[in-house]
C-alpha cells in the first residue's frame, strides 16, 4: 500500500511541477530603486495613531518603527477633508479639498516636513496616499473649474463614484485635469521630498495618465516608489513598482472561514500571480485600513490562522505590509470617520514576532523583491490540509509548509533536496539545524507552519 501511495504521490509531484511553477513570462519597463529589494511597508493612520492624532505626536514613534525594521512609512491621506456631504463627525481622509495643503487636524505643512526629515534621518522612506480619482464635493477645483468633473446629465451635479456620496469624480478627458494633478504630485516630490505614492483606486484613473505622470516625477527623483491600490497588470508596465494582492488576501480570508479550500491557493499561483510582469511586486497583507475598519481585524477574519497567514505574507514572493497596531496585536476595529485611538499596550509578543519575520526576510536574498527565485509547490500526501512550497535561488533554498486544518497532520514531502536546513521560528527567532531528506515525514500542529532555509546567503539584519 505504501508503494502505491508513493507512486501516486510521485506522479502528483511531476504534475505539480508543470502546473504550480511560477513562470517568468514577461517584464515591465519599471526600474526599481535598490533600496526596495527587501523593504517592509508600514501604514500610518495619523488620526488614530496617538491620543493627539498629529504629525508631531507620531514623530516620537519613528525610532521604534526603525528598530522594528520598517523601511517605508505610508501615510493615509493628510489633506484637508471636505465638509459638504461629509461622512461622520470628521469625514473621510479620501474626500480631499486641496491637494497642496494638510489637514489642520494633523498639524501644519512644516510639521509634516519635520516627519519626512526625521524618517529620512533614520533611513526610512515616506509615501503619501494619493487620491487622483476624485475630490471632495466642496473642493477648491470644483469651485474654480467645475468643467474638470464628470457631471450627472440629469442633476447637473458631480458624479459620486461607487457609493461614495462625499466625493466628486474627476474627468481625465480634460487635459487641464492631468496637468493640475501632476503639478500637485510634483509639489510633494520636489518641495516636501517625499519618496512616492500609494495611489488610491489606481485602476479608475487612465493608465496613460499614470505612465505620463510617473515619467515626469522620475525626472525629479528617479528612485520614487509607486504602489497601485489595484490588481491591473497594465498599470505595472511603465508606472507602478507594486500592486495590491487583493485576490490572494480574499483567498486567505475565505480559507480561514472554510468557504475555500487550499486549491484556491494553487489556482492563484497558476492564474492570478502569473498575470503580472515577473519583475513587478505584489504587496501582501493580513490587514490594512479598509479591512480593519470595515471587515474586522485579522483576528476577526482569520481567527486561528492569523499568525500563519502573517508568516505566509513574508515568505511568499512579494512585499509585506504591516498596518499600524498589528505589531502589538491590536485587536479592535478602528472607527473611520471619528476620532479613535490605537492601544499600544497590547500583546507585545507580536512585536518580537514581526521583528523576527522582518529580520529573517532581510537576511535572506531568496526573499528579495522583485522575485528572483524559482517557485514550486511541494507535493504532500495531505493536499487538502497542507500547502507547501519551495523557492530556490542559486544554492539557496527555502521550504515553507502550512497546515491549514484544525487537526495535527503527519505528512511526507516529495521532491525536496537532502541536506542540512535551519528551522526558523518567528516567535523566538531561533534557527534550529535539522536534516531533511526526500519523502521526509513532518508533523505539524493545527494551524501550524514550518519554515526551513538551506545554504542561505546571510546578508545581515538590514
Amino acid at each position: 500500500m505504501r508503494k502505491i501511495v508513493l507512486l501516486i504521490s510521485l506522479s502528483l509531484f511531476i504534475f505539480s511541477c508543470t502546473t504550480s511553477k511560477v513562470e517568468k513570462v514577461n517584464l515591465s519597463n519599471v526600474e526599481h530603486p535598490q533600496w526596495l529589494s527587501n523593504a517592509i511597508i508600514y501604514e500610518v493612520n495619523t488620526r488614530q495613531f496617538t491620543e493627539e492624532g498629529t504629525f508631531e505626536a507620531f514623530m516620537s514613534h519613528i525610532p521604534r518603527l526603525k528598530e522594528l525594521g520598517v523601511d517605508i512609512l505610508w501615510f493615509m491621506p493628510i489633506h484637508p477633508i471636505g465638509v459638504k456631504d461629509r461622512k461622520g463627525e470628521l469625514g473621510s481622509y479620501y474626500s480631499i479639498v486641496d491637494y497642496k495643503e494638510v489637514n489642520p487636524e494633523f498639524g501644519t505643512i512644516e510639521d509634516f516636513k519635520m516627519v519626512v526629515a526625521e524618517a529620512h534621518k533614520h533611513g526610512m522612506k515616506v509615501i503619501l496616499d494619493w487620491v487622483a480619482n476624485h475630490t471632495s464635493r466642496d473642493a477648491k477645483w470644483l469651485q474654480t473649474n467645475p468643467e474638470w468633473y464628470v457631471m450627472d446629465s440629469i442633476t447637473n451635479s458631480p458624479v459620486a463614484p461607487f457609493d461614495w456620496s462625499d466625493v466628486a469624480k474627476l474627468n481625465y478627458d480634460v487635459p487641464e485635469v492631468r496637468e493640475a494633478m501632476l503639478d500637485a504630485m510634483m509639489y510633494w516630490i520636489r518641495d516636501i521630498k517625499i519618496d512616492g505614492f500609494r495611489c488610491d483606486v489606481a485602476a479608475e484613473v487612465p493608465v496613460d495618465f499614470w505612465d505620463y505622470a510617473v515619467a515626469k516625477l522620475k525626472e525629479v527623483n528617479s528612485d520614487i516608489f509607486m504602489l497601485a491600490e489595484a490588481e491591473e497588470p497594465a498599470l505595472q508596465y511603465n508606472a507602478f513598482n507594486a500592486y495590491y494582492g487583493w485576490h490572494f488576501h480574499h483567498i486567505k480570508n475565505k480559507i480561514a472561514s472554510g468557504e475555500y479550500g487550499i486549491d484556491s491557493i494553487r489556482s492563484y499561483m497558476k492564474r492570478g500571480y502569473t498575470r503580472f510582469p515577473s519583475n513587478t511586486i505584489p504587496m501582501f497583507f493580513t490587514s490594512n485600513h479598509d479591512e480593519n475598519s470595515w471587515n474586522g481585524t485579522e483576528f476577526d477574519r482569520l481567527g486561528n490562522h492569523a499568525k500563519q497567514m502573517a508568516v505566509f505574507t513574508f515568505v511568499m514572493p512579494g512585499m509585506p505590509l504591516i498596518y499600524n497596531g498589528q505589531e502589538v496585536g491590536f485587536n479592535r476595529m478602528l472607527e473611520f470617520f471619528v476620532k479613535d485611538q490605537i492601544d499600544w499596550n497590547g500583546d507585545l509578543s507580536f512585536t518580537d514576532f514581526y521583528r523576527n519575520l522582518i529580520s529573517f526576510k532581510k537576511s535572506n536574498e531568496i526573499l528579495d523583491t522583485p522575485d528572483k527565485s524559482i517557485f514550486n509547490e511541494i507535493v504532500t500526501d495531505h493536499p487538502d490540509k497542507i500547502y507547501a512550497f519551495h523557492r530556490t535561488l542559486l544554492q539557496d533554498e527555502l521550504i515553507a509548509i502550512f497546515n491549514f486544518s484544525s487537526e495535527e497532520v503527519i505528512t511526507f514531502l516529495n521532491g525536496i533536496d537532502n541536506g542540512d536546513y535551519l528551522l526558523f521560528n518567528p516567535d523566538d527567532a531561533s534557527k534550529q539545524q535539522v536534516y531533511l531528506k526526500d519523502e521526509q515525514t513532518i508533523t505539524i500542529e493545527p494551524y501550524g507552519y514550518r519554515i526551513f532555509i538551506k545554504n542561505n546567503t546571510v546578508k545581515g539584519d538590514g
